[in-house]
Order: C-alpha cells, then sequence, then structure tokens
C-alpha cells in the first residue's frame, strides 16, 4: 500500500496545534494550512508561510506560540505568516535530534523513534526532563503534535488508510478516539496523492509508426504531434476545496502543480516515480509539432513512443522527448529527470 512520506523523513513538513486549530505545514513549497478539524474540508484555509519561519519541526504551544525548530535552536513567533512576535533561543542538548516535537498541557515532547521513547520537559533550554517508553500502539506515527490537553497521531492502517488517533498518555497505548484523516488533507501531504488518487506511473505512449516493407532503404518524416506539459483540469482538482487568505499570493493551479511536482519525485514506496521535473517545464498542457527525419533499412518497421506520467488513471504529465525503437516493443530506458 503506497502511503505518506513520515514526518521525520521530511523535514520541514509537520502538523502542530493551538487551542481549536490545526497548521499544516508544508515548508518546501512555502505554504500552510489551517483548519479546526481532520476530518472535515469545510474550513481549510491556505496562507503564505513567511520565509523567517521556514524550519524543520513545528510545536504549538497552549501560550498562543509556535515554536520553530531548526538544527539545535528554535524561533518563537504568534503568527507563521507575518512573522510577528518572535524570540530565539538555543534548545538543550537532552532534545537535540528528535524525530517530532510536539507539546500538550504546557509542556513539550520530543518523540525518539530509534530508542522507543520520548521525552518530556517544561523548558526546550532546561536540562530537567523525563523519560517513557514510547508504546507500541503509538510507534508507528507519522506525524505527532499536540492540542491543549491531547496528543495526536496520524498513521497508516491497511484497513482504513489513514487515520488520526487522540491520547492522553503514549506511554499506556490507551487511545480516546480515532478518525480518518479528509482527502483534501491527505493531498496536502507528502505522498497523500498516492492515497486519494493512486501512485504515480510512467508509461511509454506510441506517437506514430513507420514501416518499410521494401528490399530498398526508405527516407522517412513526417510532422508528429505530440503533447507537452501538465493536464490542467486534473491538476487542480487538488486544491478545489482550499479556501485562500488574502496574504496567499500564490496562484491555486501553480501551488496544485508544485505538489503534483513533488509527488512525481518521491520514491516508489510513496507512490513517486523517482523522476525530477525542472519546475520551469511544469507548464499548461499544449500540443505542439515536431519534424521526424529517419532513414528506414529494408524491412524495418519504426516506432515512435513518448512517455508520459500518470496519477492513479488520470495523465497528469507528458515528457517532450521522443524515443525511436524497431519492434514494438516499448523503450526499456526510463526517463529519470528533464
Amino acid at each position: 500500500m503506497k502511503g505518506l512520506v513520515p514526518g521525520n523523513k521530511m523535514k520541514g513538513v509537520d502538523i502542530c496545534g493551538i487551542r481549536y486549530n490545526c497548521y499544516i505545514i508544508r515548508a518546501d513549497l512555502g505554504y500552510y494550512l489551517k483548519t479546526t478539524d481532520l476530518k472535515d474540508a469545510s474550513f481549510l484555509t491556505l496562507c503564505d508561510l513567511h520565509h523567517s519561519c521556514v524550519g524543520e519541526h513545528y510545536v504549538g504551544h497552549i501560550n498562543d506560540s509556535i515554536y520553530i525548530i531548526k538544527e539545535n535552536s528554535y524561533r518563537r513567533v504568534t503568527n507563521l505568516t507575518t512573522d510577528s512576535g518572535r524570540e530565539r533561543k538555543p534548545i538543550h542538548p537532552n532534545y537535540h535530534n528528535g524525530d517530532y516535537y510536539f507539546s500538550a498541557m504546557g509542556k513539550f515532547y520530543i518523540v525518539f523513534k530509534d530508542k522507543n521513547i520520548y521525552k518530556k520537559t517544561s523548558k526546550l533550554t532546561s536540562p530537567d526532563c523525563q523519560e517513557y517508553p514510547l508504546n507500541v500502539d503509538f510507534s508507528d506515527g507519522l506525524y505527532y503534535w499536540g492540542r491543549s490537553f491531547h496528543f495526536y497521531m496520524m498513521r497508516m492502517t491497511e484497513e482504513w488508510g489513514v487515520e488520526f488517533i487522540k491520547a492522553s498518555d503514549f506511554s499506556s497505548g490507551n487511545r480516546e478516539w480515532f478518525a480518518s484523516v479528509h482527502k483534501d488533507i491527505l493531498d496536502f501531504l507528502p505522498g497523500g496523492l498516492s492515497v486519494t488518487k493512486g501512485p504515480v506511473v510512467g508509461t511509454w505512449e506510441k506517437v506514430t509508426s513507420q514501416n518499410n516493407d521494401t528490399c530498398t532503404p526508405m527516407h522517412f518524416e513526417r510532422s508528429v504531434k505530440k503533447k507537452v506539459g501538465y493536464n490542467k483540469e486534473t491538476v487542480t482538482k487538488i486544491t478545489h476545496n482550499w479556501n485562500v487568505k488574502l496574504s496567499a499570493t500564490v496562484k491555486l493551479n501553480k501551488l496544485a502543480a508544485l505538489i503534483a511536482n513533488a509527488q512525481v519525485s518521491f520514491e516508489t514506496e510513496y507512490g513517486g516515480s523517482f523522476m525530477k521535473v525542472e519546475k520551469k517545464n511544469w507548464n499548461e498542457e499544449t500540443e505542439i509539432s515536431e519534424d521526424i527525419s529517419q532513414d528506414l533499412p529494408p524491412y524495418t518497421h519504426l516506432h515512435i513512443w513518448q512517455y508520459k506520467l500518470s496519477l492513479g488513471e488520470d495523465t497528469i504529465l507528458f515528457c517532450p522527448d521522443l524515443k525511436y525503437t524497431y519492434d514494438e516493443n516499448p523503450p526499456t530506458e526510463i526517463p529519470r529527470s528533464y
């Protein structure tokens, strides 16, 4: 089953909570989603992420601040779009190199997955902390965050897809409540498109062919029509339920293309094709002509192919380069970049 990229595998992508709000941050894209309920898409708001608020981990605190952790220090702000209320301090070595950081009940929690432990402290600058075992029921989290008096964890399940769990003690394994994550939120998370739409699949599509069934060489010339760019109609469905705050300068179709481009680049484990596509090549789909000139030896069958990428059942991107084969089998070479 294809799935989400874990938060500890992709720095700068995180979920944090302050009171009734959740923030889903994509520092790699420069934006975040704000919502009150991960199981409902009714109140999704897209906001700009200030360039000074790009970090590795994000922690929402009951004091209405967000702690942005980068390397061994944090930046505390009250607004991720304006960078207001900012303050910087070093983090004590006890909490360096954590996999996940979150806060609940006024305390900070740091999860170390390899050690199956988490630490609790009142201040990230203080050496004073308590260490607890991470219960096996909470060891498979992709994201961890807190909201006021509870912990939350997001995970993949084979039977029910992506769900998030509410708890008050990660040592006991007692789950108070769980629910499925709404698809519009999954689409914003790295790897989420593979869950909601299917993995990225690359295929060679035959554009045209030419046979030389004679005993003499033949020169073949033709103007071939091919598609290039991305399928705007398919890609922009990703963002159709998002409200754009006035501060957000991005055009939704451009952001959708960025999200799709990131999905394409992921490893196959997360539903990608491990293909690097330059952002400048994510232009809207159009049809262009290419002149073909080829010498065909006697009794030769020429087949001309174009590589395309699909997300689930929908084509999203056409690669511009054409490839030739002299049998009906498509090329074996798989493009890794363009």
